[in-house]
């Protein structure tokens, strides 16, 4: 009996190709249009952001700040893998590359280089399946993600995947050294037009003690129609 349950149970975990084919699937969509709300913490202080994101396949999003006022019409725009960004005080719009892709956006946890990475984790990392566990009372399964080569953004992920959703509800991300870098967490999870959505993300950068940012969706919609234009380097400059 204990060898015919061990059978059943290997026979029941899926592998962890599949997992990534289903995390990547759960996160993709054909467009997108979000509202949210990120509070960035260093410790000392605490700064809140409210901005408008589009997102159209894996190669175009766009976002656009709402307020504060002194941030007001900051716009970035991702094609592929290019990345501008557009300051109204300056009055220019600039391509973000090299170094400048590790700085936080607004100063906080998710970099640009963050941004850019769409949901394409089958392709990018090569994984097995640790077993089972638990994330805020939610059965889950752990996977140890290597990348496949060394373009990718982090070398090591260990994912706890939602057995129900596909959703990575935690991810601690490493460096080639193995040295943690940033812990991504996922909650408040739920159906949105037909989707699972995890309406808050807590993002805290391990090298920066103290430090943490807190994105909360608060409306969100799937397969809208979306301007052509919304994805070109004139939107930046609109007014």
């Amino acid at each position: 009996m204990v060898l015919l349950a061990f059978v059943l149970a290997a026979l029941a975990a899926p592998t962890a190709d599949e997992l990534l084919s289903a995390m990547d699937k759960e996160m993709q969509f054909d467009t997108r249009s979000s509202t949210t709300t990120m509070v960035v913490a260093d410790g000392r202080t605490t700064r809140t952001y409210e901005m408008r994101s589009f997102g159209r396949g894996v190669d175009d999003a766009a976002v656009e700040y709402l307020a504060p006022e002194r941030d007001k019409g900051t716009r970035m725009l991702k094609k592929g893998d290019e990345l501008w960004l557009y300051i109204p005080r300056a009055e220019r719009v600039q391509k973000i590359s090299g170094h400048m892709l590790r700085q936080g956006m607004m100063g906080s946890d998710v970099s640009y280089e963050d941004m850019m990475n769409a949901a394409q984790f089958r392709e990018q990392y090569a994984a097995v399946v640790e077993g089972e566990g638990e994330t805020d009372g939610r059965k889950t399964w752990k996977l140890v993600a290597t990348a496949k080569d060394s373009s990718v953004t982090y070398p090591k992920r260990v994912i706890w995947i939602d057995q129900e959703t596909h959703l990575p509800l935690r991810q601690e991300l490493y460096a080639l050294s193995g040295m943690l870098l940033k812990t991504w967490t996922m909650a408040d999870v739920k159906q949105i037009e037909g989707r699972w959505v995890a309406s808050k993300m807590v993002i805290a950068d391990q090298l920066r003690q103290g430090s943490s940012t807190t994105l909360t969706i608060s409306e969100v919609h799937f397969g809208i129609p979306l301007e052509d234009e919304v994805f070109t380097t004139r939107w930046l400059e609109r007014k």
